[in-house]
């Protein structure tokens, strides 16, 4: 039986996020071809971040904090609406590549408590992988049973199908070839960190920084706070730099690339 792996497309990877809903048609392309040649070998449920598409009325609205206007509802489903077209934009790429992809709404299968996923209802999942489907879900606007509403990245979303689902390695693909000592874009002399465990974390903590553009999910820190929590139940995370062709392939084929978080 093929080893099951969820992967996250970077909201950075696909989309240019300093431009308002402003796809990389291209690098899509080709990151659909990679995923098409690692599924021959893995089972994917891939999810991809929102980039320039609903982090803008995220932001605007403050969905994320819940209920707090009178026009936090329009918020929240300007949010939902536009999370959702990107999501049906990349499900149409994947289709494209031969790939038998189809949408996964986290707002219709999970339900929040304060900001956390506290319900899920993943069997028409476990059906979609029986019969080959991959699952495509998406950082989305969520109904929370405290705030009212919420924000759920993509990783909450795939900690959430791991657990779930008993997979043991998540890759998560960005714009930057792992975590580094201090950002790369800025600092020459930033170093790559290839493995990251609870021995090492306090003192890389403090190297990590803020993630570029606009993001209301949070930045390197959080994703890096979730992803040793995972690892603290068995689940492996791996951050890749996919602008380079090939990688996410090799990632998701168990090579050695990038930072691993075990």
């Amino acid at each position: 039986m093929k080893e099951l792996v969820l992967v996250k497309l970077g909201g950075s990877l696909i989309t240019d996020k300093t431009k308002r809903e402003c796809l990389r048609k291209r690098t899509l392309a080709r990151l659909a071809r990679e995923l098409k040649d690692a599924g021959k070998k893995v089972k994917l449920i891939v999810g991809h971040g929102g980039g320039s598409f609903p982090h803008f009325p995220a932001k605007k609205y403050r969905v994320n904090e819940g209920i707090i206007a009178e026009d936090s509802i329009k918020g929240f489903c300007l949010t939902h609406d536009s999370a959702a077209r990107l999501n049906r934009l990349i499900v149409k790429a994947f289709l494209r590549a031969g790939i038998n992809a189809a949408s996964l709404q986290p707002s219709a299968c999970m339900l929040c408590k304060d900001g956390k996923i506290v319900k899920s209802f993943l069997e028409p999942i476990k059906e979609m992988l029986k019969n080959d489907i991959m699952p495509v879900p998406y950082g989305d606007a969520a109904l929370d049973l405290k705030k009212g509403i919420t924000i759920i990245s993509t990783e909450q979303v795939l900690a959430e199908l791991a657990l779930k689902l008993k997979a043991k390695r998540i890759v998560v693909a960005g714009i930057v070839p792992g975590v580094f000592t201090a950002d790369p874009f800025k600092d020459k002399n930033a170093e790559l960190i290839p493995r990251i465990t609870r021995e090492n974390f306090s003192e890389i903590r403090k190297m990590l920084s803020g993630s570029h553009g606009v993001d209301v999910t949070g930045g390197m820190l959080s994703k890096v706070e979730e992803m040793l929590t995972l690892a603290d139940k068995g689940v492996k995370s791996q951050i890749v730099g996919a602008e380079k062709p090939g990688v996410l392939k090799k990632a998701l084929l168990g090579k050695n690339v990038g930072t691993i978080i075990e």
